[in-house]
């Protein structure tokens, strides 16, 4: 498949800089795959699309502050660094980006806070990429508080252009997330309150948790022209039983099986049988979903609107079809609608 077949462009007034004052107040783009039908709600109204057994998949992985500004030693320079996966727990090593890259060498300490947290760098890995092992003598969950207290939200300031802002601590992430990992969230659980929940819930809808902690992959942009020439990094990933159980009972029923976010599609098809049942798991996936693929487990997608040439851009286009895609994102920027992180959202059944 070739990135031109779906090429628009994207007004910047089409991104939205700031989420809406209430989740779910977002607007919903309704997709109706077998006859291209598209219907403009708004997000409250998404319980009136599912029915009692059918399964919506969402992942509870919680974002942390990834964002941490430190000195290095002697010369006090500025140092920003983007923590991405932990890499060995016992040693408190991470994968990491720095910034100003060219400042930093292997054997450099950086200090965060008022001494608060030290870093020794132990390897360069690319360009900006960096090895950290953080000096500290707690556990990992130490740790995490202490980045809660250091950090700020990794927001894609390379795309919003703003500075981290307050309600960002709370609305960079779902209100269902709860396992500690990820660097990007389910932009698409963005837009789920308590009441909706308990709504679905009430219908009957099995409202079940995975785990998978999506890395900056989700954030790339695509720069080569065979996207079946693109490799994006492993993301860990996990699939309990209970949810394996509801999910195959819809299955089995003919019924509604809708992931919330692009995260939680890859994470099912990364654990489907050879029967197109989902199966526990867990592990490490890095299952790229281009058109053309057969999907085995999910008939039915919560997404957001992405941006040119992303990844998550072209999974939609796997799920939704190029040519349904391309109308609906075409109709999106006629109607106005907001894209990207705090923007509005898309149903496809």
């Amino acid at each position: 498949m070739k990135l031109s077949s779906l090429k628009f462009t994207l007004p910047k007034e089409n991104i939205a800089m700031h989420p809406p004052v209430n989740r779910e107040d977002s607007r919903l783009m309704v997709v109706h795959k077998e006859t291209g039908k598209i219907e403009h709600r708004v997000f409250k109204d998404i319980s009136e699309y599912f029915n009692a057994g059918d399964s919506l998949i969402i992942n509870d992985s919680k974002v942390f502050p990834a964002k941490l500004i430190g000195k290095k030693e002697k010369t006090g320079a500025k140092i920003e660094v983007f923590l991405l996966r932990e890499l060995k727990e016992e040693d408190h090593q991470w994968d990491a980006l720095v910034d100003p890259a060219r400042k930093i060498r292997v054997g450099n300490k950086l200090y965060f806070g008022n001494m608060d947290l030290v870093a020794e760098v132990s390897d360069n890995t690319t360009s900006r990429g960096r090895t950290l092992r953080f000096l500290f003598d707690g556990t990992t969950e130490e740790l995490y508080e202490i980045f809660d207290k250091l950090g700020s939200p990794p927001i894609p300031d390379w795309i919003l252009n703003r500075e981290v802002l307050p309600e960002d601590k709370e609305r960079y992430q779902t209100i269902y997330a709860k396992n500690i990992g990820a660097v990007v969230p389910s932009f698409a659980g963005f837009h789920f309150n308590e009441y909706i929940l308990k709504l679905l819930e009430y219908k009957g809808i099995n409202i079940t948790p995975i785990t998978i902690h999506s890395g900056l992959s989700d954030m790339s942009i695509i720069d080569v022209e065979d996207v079946t020439k693109y490799r994006i990094n492993a993301e860990y990933f996990k699939i309990g039983e209970n949810t394996c159980s509801l999910v195959n009972k819809s299955i089995e029923n003919k019924l509604k099986v809708c992931a919330v976010g692009l995260s939680a599609l890859k994470a099912v098809e990364s654990s489907s049988s050879s029967y197109r049942t989902l199966k526990p798991i867990e592990g490490w996936t890095n299952k790229f979903l281009i058109p053309s693929y057969d999907f085995k487990i999910c008939n039915s997608l919560i997404t957001n609107f992405h941006i040119p040439k992303s990844t998550l851009f072209v999974n939609a286009a796997a799920f939704v079809g190029e040519d349904l895609l391309m109308e609906a994102y075409n109709t999106a920027l006629k109607e106005d609608y907001r894209f990207f992180i705090y923007g509005d959202s898309m149903l496809v059944i």
